[in-house]
């Protein structure tokens, strides 16, 4: 079965997920979490690349990072980030061989319908998985920072998050409100969906926006526009 081919669009952001080889664990020790944050920071600098969110579960990768103009740029960001986990692990554990999957998956994101939503769905995967109750319990993702209860200098706010409120702590407020509500079920899946097939997330018109900028067929989705803080 050929591959699908993996689409980066410039000036959208982009969900990105990359797992360990055969699902085995990554991250083991909080070393092994910190030293991929570092270098998740030194390598979105010489790229000039945003990362909106981020979680880092055990056998698993979630991040949304803003594509810039430079095509390359997310290709090489990721190429880094597990260039350097695997020796650094491999060297820690004396052993050799892949750490990841071969590929990663992305998925562009229709920012204004669906950004948010990404970012939510990103940041629960600890609560889902079971292994915290609240996202802001879980120290490995961008959440808890997001609604300033720790702080990630690195972190970068997207423009629909300042939009939700005129103040910091209304934003605050409302993307909480956002993350917490129940009825995410519709735009979850079709986030899942989008990330497991390298497919846009967003709705018709999004798919058809982007077909006609990048001159590639992708298949139509179901319309659909998750609004946050409403």
């Amino acid at each position: 079965m050929p591959r699908q081919a993996r689409v980066i669009v410039p000036g959208f952001p982009h969900h990105i997920v990359q797992r360990g080889h055969n699902r085995q664990p990554v991250f083991v020790e909080r070393r092994d979490f910190e030293y991929y944050l570092a270098n998740l920071q030194e390598w979105k600098q010489v790229y000039e690349l945003e990362v909106f969110s981020y979680c880092l579960m055990t056998n698993h990768v979630h991040l949304v990072v803003q594509a810039n103009d430079n095509l390359t740029a997310i290709p090489q960001l990721m190429k880094r980030l597990a260039g350097r986990q695997t020796r650094f692990v491999n060297a820690l554990e004396k052993r050799s061989g892949s750490l990841w999957e071969g590929r990663y998956k992305i998925s562009p994101i229709d920012t204004d319908a669906y950004l948010l939503a990404c970012c939510r769905y990103v940041e629960l995967n600890p609560v889902k998985a079971g292994m915290v109750d609240k996202p802001e319990c879980y120290e490995w993702s961008s959440y808890s920072s997001r609604v300033g209860i720790s702080h990630c200098p690195w972190l970068d706010e997207p423009g629909t998050f300042r939009a939700l409120a005129g103040s910091y702590q209304e934003r605050i407020d409302a993307f909480r409100h956002f993350v917490e509500q129940e009825n995410g079920s519709a735009a979850d899946e079709l986030i899942r969906t989008a990330i497991n097939s390298n497919k846009l997330t967003g709705g018709n018109k999004f798919v058809d926006e982007i077909e006609n900028r990048i001159g590639i067929r992708v298949e139509a989705r179901k319309p659909g526009r998750p609004v946050a803080g409403k």
